[in-house]
């Protein structure tokens, strides 16, 4: 394959410097390889060709053969319009172009005869096709489509320097006649025969230019495992290395600390996913390698109870453990409920954020240096420089997704054996996508909820339905209960016809005049925020109104309603992270989302999804399904390091399975890759690292 990847696009025929530009800066095409990997994204039956008399109003895209026999341009300025008359021996079809008319008007021979493909539709009883593909009928050369007709994505900018599919297929083409030799084959001959999968050369000729479906489907299987399987490969091999290569300490002893706490301050049973959670922590801690684990637990599930309990394991074992969470809020909410439970217990536990006061900075400074500081629950502020451990053994990293690479590697370099590291997230992550974004961090899932914990009641209302919820919220805060309301826009927006929040802390005064109302807000100041979160937090105000600032934020056990305005306008797993703000305490809880009537196909899904499950891993499950991989912030692809160009992680769950157990397989029994069969994988392995496949994002 070197030799298509070193071929400059703008050599290949029919292509030229202006095109190329295009292609580089639309498509990041650069190469013969790049065009060869841009790969279709439908395909049209093109096997049969019609006659005009065949057509009717139920046809799709068809065939025709015939010649042009009239030529006309009708009106004038914008508004004028090519008109050709179609001919074949059964009757006639009109063919309209709007745009580029005098290219083709002087293009069309009348004298030949053409290939015309498109879609029908009638107008003033005719037939016609507007915008068709055309081919003059040459029988000495081979036919650009003929079978399945392969689309290609172009861009607007593309079209208008005529370069369309067609444009494209035409340049895949030129490839193959170009090119003469068979393209060199990416994986090992032992793979191919083993599974059955189409050679290389077989496959990319096949997926341009596909004769049949049944040949479509083996060359972009064949594309697709080889694409999953050199992901899985590049993760599992650097996890093979990092347990090889890392050391890490060894935490033996489970001893006082730890069995103080579980005997006498533990407020509740462990659930049964809690224990399993612990004892393959603990399996990692003493096995004198450094851990690596990603820990998943739906919102309430009993991850900071986890946590917890194996800081307690690192301080029996004389090392020192630190949480970081991205904010403020979050710290001090995770330093005061570990304090609570810590009730009792001689232990040295600080907070440090971005507003501990200098004299409380240089207390810690000190303690953490002579050891005496045990746990240290912090902000990004336990990344600088100058904080320095005396022997830190376990970093904890609470909603990682919020955490950057290089700041992440800080936390390594506070020791001279990095310390075992935890990563958690309470966004429960599909399978599929945990196996790519995640596939070298080891995996522990918390699927329970603690013992006592009412499902949140969810409910969809229309806002016909609004004195019934003024009246529910009412009756709630009567009980003593607090309400958290969300809102999707903070300022006027003239092309939604969504409530916004400035409208909606008004509304929310005005309705519950008797109640304190307050506002949280993504713009506000740090302290104006923190303040007003506590106002709420302390039960100083009943009804919070805020953005989605509140998805990760402060635990008020006591706030027992969400409503969530404008919930079409928030995906699923937004709109899950958002209801998990309630359900907090023993009392029963509910989520509102509320909705216009007018709502599309996604958006019913989504709100019925919701109101049918509490479970965050079916709930993520879906939102792929609905949004793709790229969720999970809402562009294509995004939380991935690297682009697919061909699989799909939620249609192609099973495939990226079988591509990580071959993969797996190969690696039990050839660690390194240094047997001569296996050095294609290494120089393909080599090939996609200095690409765009950044793995350092899953440390």
């Amino acid at each position: 394959m070197s030799e298509l990847s070193t071929k400059e696009i703008t050599y290949l025929p029919g292509v030229g410097p202006k095109k190329a530009e295009l292609l580089k800066s639309e498509l990041k095409i650069q190469s013969y390889e790049d065009l060869l990997y841009h790969f279709p994204y439908k395909y049209v039956d093109r096997s049969r060709t019609f006659k005009i008399r065949e057509i009717d109003s139920t046809s799709s895209h068809i065939q025709l053969r015939g010649k042009v026999v009239a030529l006309n341009s009708v009106g004038q300025g914008k508004s004028q319009r090519l008109v050709a008359r179609f001919a074949d021996e059964t009757g006639e079809i009109e063919l309209v172009w709007f745009k580029f008319i005098k290219q083709i008007k002087t293009g069309i021979d009348p004298k030949a005869e053409y290939i015309v493909f498109g879609k029908p539709s009638k107008f003033n009883q005719t037939y016609n096709i507007v915008h068709p593909e055309m081919e003059k009928v040459d029988e000495s050369k081979p036919r650009l489509t003929s079978g399945l007709q392969a689309f290609y994505n172009t861009t607007e900018r593309m079209k208008k320097g005529y370069l369309n599919s067609k444009g494209i297929q035409k340049m895949q083409q030129n490839i193959f006649l170009s090119f003469k030799g068979a393209i060199s084959e990416t994986l090992p001959a032992y793979i191919v025969q083993q599974y059955k999968l189409m050679i290389l050369d077989q496959a990319l000729r096949t997926v341009h230019f596909p004769p049949n479906s049944k040949a479509l489907e083996q060359a972009q299987f064949r594309l697709k495992f080889e694409e999953l399987f050199y992901i899985q490969l590049s993760i599992l091999k650097l996890k093979n290395q990092r347990s090889l290569r890392i050391q890490g300490h060894i935490f033996a002893n489970v001893g006082d600390f730890f069995n103080h706490f579980f005997y006498n301050n533990l407020p509740f049973e462990l659930t049964g996913a809690q224990k399993r959670v612990i004892r393959e922590i603990r399996n990692d801690i003493g096995s004198g390698r450094q851990m690596n684990r990603l820990l998943q637990g739906d919102v309430g599930s009993g991850k900071t109870m986890v946590a917890l309990m194996v800081m307690l394991i690192a301080l029996d074992n004389k090392f020192q453990a630190c949480l970081m969470a991205p904010t403020e809020i979050l710290a001090t909410q995770h330093y005061e409920s570990i304090m609570e439970l810590l009730q009792g217990m001689d232990l040295n536990v600080k907070l440090l954020t971005g507003s501990s006061k200098k004299k409380e900075r240089e207390q810690i400074h000190a303690q953490l240096i002579s050891g005496e500081l045990q746990i240290l629950i912090g902000t990004h502020a336990l990344l600088e420089d100058v904080v320095q451990f005396n022997n830190l053994g376990l970093v904890i990293i609470d909603e990682q997704h919020r955490f950057g690479v290089a700041q992440r590697a800080k936390l390594w370099k506070k020791n001279s054996i990095p310390p075992h590291v935890l990563v958690m997230t309470a966004t429960p992550i599909p399978r599929t996508l945990a196996m790519t974004v995640y596939g070298d961090l080891d995996v522990s899932v918390i699927d329970e909820l603690p013992p006592g914990r009412k499902p949140i009641e969810t409910k969809h209302y229309f806002h016909n339905r609004r004195n019934n919820l003024n009246h529910f919220i009412r009756t709630e805060i009567e009980k003593g209960r607090q309400i958290y309301v969300v809102y999707p826009l903070i300022e006027e927006s003239e092309k939604m016809d969504y409530k916004n929040l400035a409208e909606g802390l008004e509304y929310m005064q005005a309705a519950f005049p008797e109640y304190k109302t307050t506002m949280v807000h993504g713009k506000m100041k740090a302290a104006e925020k923190d303040a007003a979160m506590q106002e709420f937090a302390k039960g100083e105000a009943q009804i919070l109104v805020a953005t989605t600032v509140i998805e990760v934020g402060v635990n008020v056990p006591n706030a027992s309603v969400m409503i969530i305005e404008s919930a079409e306008r928030f995906g699923l797993s937004q709109l899950h992270q958002l209801r998990g703000r309630v359900g907090r305490g023993a009392e029963q809880s509910y989520c509102i989302l509320m909705t216009g009537y007018k709502l599309g196909e996604d958006s019913k899904k989504r709100m019925n999804i919701m109101v049918d499950s509490n479970d965050g891993f079916e709930i993520a499950e879906a939102d792929m399904k609905l949004r793709g991989p790229g969720d999970l912030e809402g562009t294509q692809q995004s939380g991935l390091p690297f682009e697919l160009k061909i699989a799909n992680l939620t249609r192609d769950a099973q495939l990226l399975q079988h591509a990580r157990n071959v993969a797996n397989a190969i690696l039990d029994n050839d660690p390194t890759l240094e047997k001569p069969e296996n050095q294609i994988l290494n120089k393909q392995l080599r090939k996609l690292a200095r690409q765009k496949m950044n793995w350092s994002l899953i440390s």
